[in-house]
């Protein structure tokens, strides 16, 4: 596997938008993209394919420099939002397009057709019109499109997006087990972080055309190095606090909460200073010992799984909490909370 398969390094400036990109893509790996509309997920994309062109900097494709390399010639496939279908041609028409853009032989084709049709289950649809199609069926002949003329890369933009929440969570599967299997490096753009969590072998948190932080899922939920970072990805408790280095270790004091101390493990180097104390609501406990606040129940809500609560401590911080079902809850209570100490992420104030 080649770790530098695709080298991004590049600038791209609009009148009202600026955009900076530096990473790379292993051979093979699922990429994500992601963060919140107009953050530069798609214009990155289209950098790539060559749809638009950097102001600054180069992108280098498994050794190939493309700066001046026509889109056709990228052996780049895309697909859309709308999947971008040619209405006119059958699903069997659709995907051979790309096969004869590059020419390959009727043969060839016909032999590719037969293995893609297979693949993505497509035979009984063949000579179907693009409009007789339902919008799972759209995207897997977008996919098999894309995937037809045996790209070095393929990129994803949002192509669940215009699908029901059953219907992306199947499709998304379905993505991750075709992508387990051809073994294709794909780079994939969404807005949602559970799209994003659950496919991704690395992603990259975009925010105002700036990529903040890089990873693996687990890294980038668990351990944010930004305050965006950790509220895009999922719900977090974002306290502010001061560290002190002492001899037993960080004695952290959360703003309006008693102070608490975690042993030095040897990890990072934590400077003595203020700081915004991550914590998700998964990790914080119920507690009546190691009482970090104390507080009132404002709101339950029960998600089957569990409850989802809102406690209202001193200073008017308001913390979120997610605990078992078994546990009874109601509004009104009041009680004590803890952290768990492993699952804590201090996040330098700038």
């Amino acid at each position: 596997m080649k770790q530098n398969f695709l080298q991004i390094d590049v600038a791209k400036e609009y009148p009202e938008f600026a955009l900076t990109a530096n990473l790379t893509v292993a051979e093979g790996e699922f990429f994500s993209l992601v963060g919140p509309s107009g953050c530069g997920k798609t214009t990155l994309l289209r950098l790539i394919s060559g749809l638009a062109v950097p102001d600054r900097g180069r992108i280098i494709l498994d050794g190939q420099d493309l700066t001046g390399v026509a889109v056709a010639e990228r052996r780049i496939g895309f697909v859309f939002q709308d999947y971008a279908l040619f209405p006119h041609l059958t699903v069997k028409g659709n995907i051979e397009y790309g096969l004869k853009v590059c020419r390959w032989s009727t043969a060839q084709r016909e032999r590719r057709l037969r293995e893609l049709l297979a693949l993505f289950e497509l035979e009984t649809l063949a000579n179907r019109r693009i409009q007789e199609l339902s919008g799972g069926e759209r995207q897997r002949v977008a996919l098999a499109r894309a995937l037809a003329p045996e790209p070095f890369l393929l990129l994803l933009d949002e192509p669940f997006a215009a699908l029901d929440y059953g219907l992306r969570r199947r499709l998304r599967r379905e993505l991750k087990a075709l992508q387990t299997q051809l073994g294709f490096t794909a780079i994939f753009v969404t807005h949602q972080q559970e799209e994003a969590l659950s496919l991704s072998h690395r992603l990259a948190v975009m925010e105002g055309g700036r990529i903040l932080q890089v990873g693996s899922a687990p890294e980038v939920y668990s351990k944010p190095c930004h305050p965006f970072v950790a509220k895009f990805l999922g719900d977090a408790n974002l306290i502010p606090c001061t560290v002190e280095v002492t001899g037993a270790g960080l004695l952290v004091t959360p703003e309006a909460g008693a102070a608490f101390t975690l042993p030095a493990d040897g990890g990072e180097v934590v400077e003595p200073g203020s700081y915004l104390l991550m914590i998700r609501p998964e990790d914080v406990v119920l507690a009546e010992k190691e009482v970090v606040y104390t507080g009132e129940l404002m709101t339950v809500e029960y998600l089957g799984h569990g409850f989802y609560a809102e406690i209202k401590t001193g200073a008017d911080l308001i913390l979120k909490i997610l605990v078992e079902k078994t546990t009874a809850l109601k509004a009104g209570q009041t009680g004590g909370v803890s952290f768990r100490k492993q699952a804590l992420k201090l996040i330098p104030i700038n």
